[in-house]
């Protein structure tokens, strides 16, 4: 076993691991990358096939990103946000600002879009749980000081995760991450998840199809957040918001919402007078695909150009403007840890006052708006915001959706789940019956550990495989991958 790997035995405790299965046998270790490919300290490639845990953008070692944190280092790393300002920053919060607030939305061209006031506010932490954390506390004077409830209460979804701090934990519903800590957390309300493919409402036999395009029913998902929202309601204590990850849930098992789901809750949502939290800390810069059609086109734009617009975020695709956007993972292409909580006006306004009237907004990071970080997500959004990058995620979705395709030859493949570039194989024992494997046969782990063994690194949610490429993933490579999943199963199921 290489000395590193026996440091790393002797001393460190992986996330989300059984350590006793980790001890058995000498890992990967990682020692470069450039671009879609990692290679090891044996000197292996392998291919990056889950953007390192959903946070590489534009691939490993990019030269402009690269070059930026360079030149930020012949400056200063990190100065305290607390009694301070810096430089990269305040470019930073603008840059955001402008790429939440699209055209469509600033100039009136959303039609009846389901909006509210413009996001103006940025608050930097530095991951996903801290960004979700300042949404919640946000949310909670707000409704606390508007006088909208001296109780707040929040509603997510099944299968909801929103990171692993005390607060975003108490928003999550899934049991095995979350059952441990129950005796910390706060009560939260969950409603029904569109889960297509396993729907009790969906009364459709299963084809060979995503699970979306073949459903059979009435929209039961979007009565169900209605009625929570009703019933709270009657109890005189209604919600201060609702939580949700726009258009895919990453750790329920890459479950997708169908086409107009996220803008009929985001309806309720405005109905009951609550506010929306939109959880991008995966699907945010880009992920999930270009805007998608929304009503008509106004006269200044053909019914093509709107449906293949770039949408940076998720909630922005279904022309939905949440009061809170939680940012992190690929906000500077996934190179430095870095959040972003973004907010309106009317939050903000909220927690100003004299001194004395201890109204400030008590909560902080040391390493908030640090200009290394800074640096490097404006020079990751620069790229993002380019045309050759815009071309490149188009190419790189429609070449996974066809590369896709021959997985529905696998029996034991039960669903394929796209949005833009987020994909989840559900695999399963009978396809027809959509039969689970239990979750101690270990059929996700043991696909994964065959396809490192074929050059492609991920790793699966439970019984789903994951893939979600850097933006800079050639066809080749894209193919490469989606063999290896093919490979993997015939060889392990």
């Amino acid at each position: 076993m290489h000395k590193l790997a026996q440091l790393d035995h002797q001393y460190l405790w992986h996330p989300f691991t059984q350590m006793r299965d980790w001890l058995k046998q000498e890992p990967i270790l990682i020692v470069s990358g450039q671009g879609a490919v990692l290679r090891d300290v044996q000197g292996r490639k392998y291919l990056d096939a889950n953007a390192s845990i959903w946070t590489n953008l534009h691939g490993h070692r990019h030269p402009r990103i690269n070059a930026a944190i360079r030149k930020q280092l012949n400056t200063i790393a990190h100065s305290s946000a607390l009694g301070l300002a810096n430089e990269p920053a305040s470019l930073l919060g603008e840059k955001l600002v402008c790429l939440a607030n699209p055209d469509w939305l600033t100039h009136g061209q959303a039609g009846d879009a389901v909006a509210t006031e413009p996001l103006s506010r940025v608050f930097f932490s530095d991951n996903g749980s801290t960004a979700l954390e300042v949404a919640l506390k946000l949310a909670y004077e707000f409704a606390r000081r508007t006088g909208r409830s001296r109780n707040p209460r929040f509603l997510s979804l099944e299968g909801a995760y929103h990171g692993d701090t005390v607060g975003a934990v108490s928003l999550g519903h899934i049991d095995r991450f979350h059952q441990a800590y129950a005796g910390l957390l706060f009560s939260s309300d969950k409603a029904m998840a569109p889960y297509c493919y396993r729907c009790p409402h969906n009364r459709a036999k299963p084809e060979r199809a995503d699970a979306r395009e073949y459903r059979r029913c009435r929209w039961e998902c979007v009565t169900a957040v209605e009625r929570k929202f009703a019933a709270q309601q009657r109890q005189g204590n209604p919600y201060a918001a609702m939580v949700v990850e726009p258009r895919i849930q990453g750790a329920a098992g890459m479950v997708p919402q169908p086409d107009g789901w996220l803008r009929r809750v985001a309806s309720v949502v405005r109905g009951h007078g609550a506010q929306l939290i939109a959880d991008e800390v995966m699907t945010g810069f880009g992920r999930t695909g270009p805007r998608r059609l929304v009503g008509e086109p106004t006269a200044s734009e053909t019914a093509k150009s709107r449906r293949l617009a770039p949408a940076f975020f998720a909630s922005h695709q279904e022309e939905v403007q949440p009061d809170f956007l939680a940012l992190a993972k690929g906000l500077t292409g996934g190179y430095l840890p870095m959040a972003a909580t973004l907010t309106t006006q009317a939050v903000f306004d909220s927690f100003l006052g004299e001194y004395e009237e201890f109204k400030t907004f008590f909560h902080g990071h040391s390493f908030t708006g640090n200009q290394l970080g800074s640096a490097a997500a404006l020079a990751s959004l620069e790229v993002l915001q380019s045309q050759g990058c815009t071309r490149r995620r188009q190419r790189l979705e429609t070449g996974l959706a066809e590369a896709l395709r021959k997985l529905w030859d696998l029996p034991q493949v039960g669903d394929i789940r796209q949005v833009g570039l987020v994909v989840g194989i559900e695999l399963v024992k009978d396809w027809r019956r959509r039969a689970p494997f239990d979750l101690r046969q270990r059929a996700g782990i043991r696909i994964c550990e065959a396809m490192a063994r074929r050059g492609v690194l991920t790793r699966p949610v439970g019984n789903v495989i994951v893939l979600i490429p850097p933006y800079c993933t050639t066809g080749e490579q894209v193919e490469q991958m989606v063999d290896a999943v093919y490979r993997a199963v015939v060889e392990t199921l």
